[in-house]
């Protein structure tokens, strides 16, 4: 079952991590750390959707995608230098010359808004963030690529590509789930589409277990994770990394609790943001709810209105870590 979108979409995400760390390694430097330029993350952020897109339009016509970004920002006066330098990026990713139409249709065609479609437009379709962590980008650390599959609201399948992520000794991990065939780990630079299964931490004792955050504090309110780790006896640092990595690693165990908790009362958060994430760690054993203890509801289009925060655990102490968050944020 969805043998083939796993393999199209395992193949995608590796071409599109290529990208980027092509893009990363040849733009990136303290120069532009200093100056706060994001044009390369610009041009990689482009330049990996357009890929995706593309190899997903070639093998699955039919199926929308929520994205991220659209082509306007590209089209606008002004972005001449970078448009042509995702066109550039995506040529040498694609071994063939790619025209500036092609390459902006492509990116196009992650601009998809389930909650304005018709009803057998929604059956099925995609989401995409092509680089999850942009700061941890330009830093040279924890990025992500992120895809998965929606058919009729549920998550079935989801494809996370850490290019800086471990596997062993090797560097550049893809994380990859399928609902009711459980999570994998392969190499970015291989073929395998076999894989090692991954499962989350063991550990039964919430005290002894350890925090996954945003390394970013305007992502989640750190104080208030604080305040639950205090009530829950956790003495332990957390583990502070960019991007859905940290669904990374509590699917492989690293860590055994990921709290995003809302910053505003009128936050949204984005479909992409959480789909191939949250998948990797119920695959690989372990629980996703929002902060209320409710399960994440990706049915209302490209964000989950319907939800407030994401708790992510081993699942061996979901309720306790629930309880603690309700009684800081006062739900």
């Amino acid at each position: 079952m969805l043998e083939q979108e796993l393999i199209v979409a395992v193949r995608a995400v590796r071409a599109a991590c290529g990208v980027c760390r092509k893009v990363q390694s040849a733009l990136v430097s303290a120069d532009t750390l200093e100056k706060k330029d994001k044009s390369p993350v610009t041009v990689a952020d482009f330049a990996s959707q357009a890929v995706i897109c593309k190899q997903l339009g070639e093998h699955f016509q039919d199926d929308p995608v929520v994205g991220e970004e659209g082509a306007d920002d590209l089209r606008a006066d002004g972005s001449e230098e970078i448009r042509e330098g995702v066109r550039i990026v995506v040529s040498q990713s694609i071994g063939d010359e790619a025209s500036e139409a092609a390459v902006l249709s492509w990116i196009d065609r992650g601009t998809f808004d389930p909650a304005e479609a018709e009803e057998k437009e929604r059956k099925r379709y995609w989401t995409l963030d092509p680089i999850d962590g942009t700061k941890g980008f330009l830093r040279k650390e924890h990025y992500a690529v992120a895809l998965a599959l929606i058919e009729d609201g549920e998550v079935v399948l989801g494809v996370l590509g850490c290019p800086k992520m471990r596997v062993g000794r090797q560097q550049g991990a893809i994380f990859t789930a399928v609902r009711g065939q459980g999570a994998k780990t392969l190499l970015i630079d291989s073929d395998d589409m076999v894989g090692e299964p991954i499962t989350v931490a063991s550990r039964q004792e919430v005290e002894k277990a350890r925090f996954c955050e945003s390394v970013e504090s305007g992502h989640s309110n750190q104080s208030d994770s604080a305040e639950i780790a205090k009530k829950l006896g956790i003495t332990k640092e957390p583990y502070r990394i960019d991007s859905q990595c940290k669904y990374a690693a509590i699917g492989k165990g690293s860590a055994s609790i990921y709290l995003r908790l809302p910053t505003r009362k009128d936050y949204e958060e984005k479909i992409w943001d959480h789909a191939a994430g949250m998948i990797v760690v119920e695959e690989a054993g372990g629980t996703v709810t929002d902060v209320a203890g409710q399960p994440l509801d990706f049915s209302l289009g490209r964000t989950l209105r319907a939800n407030k925060g994401v708790v992510a655990t081993n699942g061996n102490f979901h309720d306790t870590v629930i309880a603690a968050v309700k009684d800081v944020l006062g739900v």
